[in-house]
């Protein structure tokens, strides 16, 4: 009962102070150029950018890191890190220096970060490890982490010949300016409800790694629930879904779906479809999945 009291009050006081800063509704309007000041207008591009070069870039290493030879079964090369560096220019055979987003402009050129590699192959039998090697370069996005102007002052910056007002978020390709524009795509690995053109209720899952992209669908027909998936050629019942998981039980597949009565009424023809088929261990439930499996998508 204490606890609640302290929340509760808690609660009341971040309302009051909320009220102390913007007291009627008129004065909202003063909360779009605060937002602005503290976030910005490309902020979202930035967080966005740095995390695609410090994490996501090394997720996909570590999804495609071994590579293996079709002529010597022994041999292989294994990636073990990937570094995005500091902009530089080459001014000779093997030879660079740091740049600037302003020298890039002037002279036309692409204010880019080289991209290293660790590797590891083997020789013989013996394992060699090999370090910082050069597999390419990366543009770099201006105030980013991996930006020369990033932390700088105002003093710093305007020695650099930059606007200390400029918020970046670009990239500077052959000397021009060049914006990235924001896309909206399908929301990833999660599950969405939507009717389809029949008043069906269908449920779609975009799942996403860093290795393949797949889509799945649960469709409701005449009264039965099934998984379609690009990879099999017909639609499976969801039953046979759950056995070839490991969840050979009726009792086991309700308790997942829900134990009331409405659910169980609607999901009985599944549950009797699978038994129509004379399914009922995961063996013969992985076999229905083998002989109903696409050949023409396995192959590719």
């Amino acid at each position: 009962m204490g606890e609640m009291k302290i929340n509760v009050h808690n609660r009341i006081k971040s309302e009051e102070k909320f009220n102390k800063v913007v007291k009627h509704i008129q004065d909202k309007w003063k909360l779009v150029p605060a937002f602005l000041k503290g976030k910005g207008l490309v902020k979202q591009h930035i967080d966005s950018f740095n995390y695609f070069i410090n994490v996501e870039i090394k997720k996909i290493v570590k999804a495609n890191e071994k590579v293996l030879s079709d002529a010597d079964p022994l041999f292989y090369v294994k990636y073990l890190n990937v570094h995005v560096g500091l902009p530089d220019v080459e001014e000779g055979f093997n030879v660079t220096r740091s740049t600037t987003p302003h020298e890039c402009r002037l002279r036309d050129l692409n204010y880019s970060a080289p991209i290293t590699v660790d590797i590891e192959y083997i020789r013989g039998h013996q394992p060699i490890i090999k370090n910082n090697l050069l597999i390419g370069r990366m543009p770099i996005m201006l105030r980013s982490s991996n930006c020369v102007l990033t932390g700088k002052s105002h003093f710093e910056l305007a020695k650099m010949n930059e606007c200390p007002h400029d918020p970046g978020g670009y990239f500077i390709v052959n000397g021009q300016e060049k914006v990235i524009l924001i896309q909206e795509q399908m929301l990833r690995n999660r599950i969405i409800l939507e009717e389809d053109s029949k008043g069906c209720i269908v449920a779609s899952c975009n799942s996403v790694t860093h290795e393949r992209k797949t889509k799945t669908n649960i469709v409701g027909r005449a009264g039965r629930y099934y998984m379609r998936h690009n990879i099999f050629q017909d639609d499976i019942p969801v039953t046979i879904i759950f056995k070839a998981m490991g969840i050979v039980s009726d009792q086991e597949i309700m308790q997942l779906i829900g134990t009331e009565e409405e659910f169980m009424k609607k999901f009985a023809p599944s549950l009797e479809e699978c038994h129509v088929l004379n399914v009922f261990a995961q063996n013969q439930a992985l076999r229905f999945l083998s002989n109903k499996e696409n050949k023409k998508d396995t192959q590719s």
